[in-house]
């Protein structure tokens, strides 16, 4: 198996509400938006983010379990600069997302950053990484 990631799709309890969120308040455009049951959204090339309906999620999985509740992840960000973090999260927040950690100095990495939770629950980190960089070729390097 190659070493990529093509789709990340998250149960989402309120559909609308996710929509609402990402394409209403904040301006993503959807690649995909099945009204009822997902909505997928491009965020990088060759990388999908959907949205998919918490029932349909179960569903699709088919073990008879409720495998829709999302724990001990988040999202990540990264912006050039301390100015761009406070803006998005005001964006955020305004859009119905709950700011957990107001934007500061983070304890790890050197970094500042903040806490959103969208409506969903889905934890987002907007951070500002002096050692962030991505190459010409899409490549990452950190430190």
């Amino acid at each position: 198996m190659r070493q990529n990631l093509h789709f990340i799709t998250f149960a989402t309890a309120d559909l609308d509400a996710g929509r609402r969120f990402y394409a209403d308040a904040l301006g993503w455009r959807p690649l995909l938006d099945v009204p009822g049951e997902i909505i997928f959204f491009q965020v990088a090339p060759g990388m999908v983010f959907g949205l998919f309906d918490a029932a349909k999620f179960n569903e699709d999985l088919a073990d008879g379990a409720d495998r829709s509740t999302v724990s001990g992840v988040t999202l990540s960000h990264n912006v050039d600069s301390q100015d761009e973090v406070r803006s998005i999260v005001d964006s955020m927040e305004s859009a119905g997302g709950t700011v957990l950690k107001k934007p500061q100095p983070g304890a790890f990495g050197g970094i500042f950053h903040a806490h959103v939770r969208d409506p969903n629950g889905l934890i987002w980190e907007i951070a500002h990484n002096p050692g962030w960089h991505i190459g010409e070729d899409g490549t990452v390097s950190l430190g």
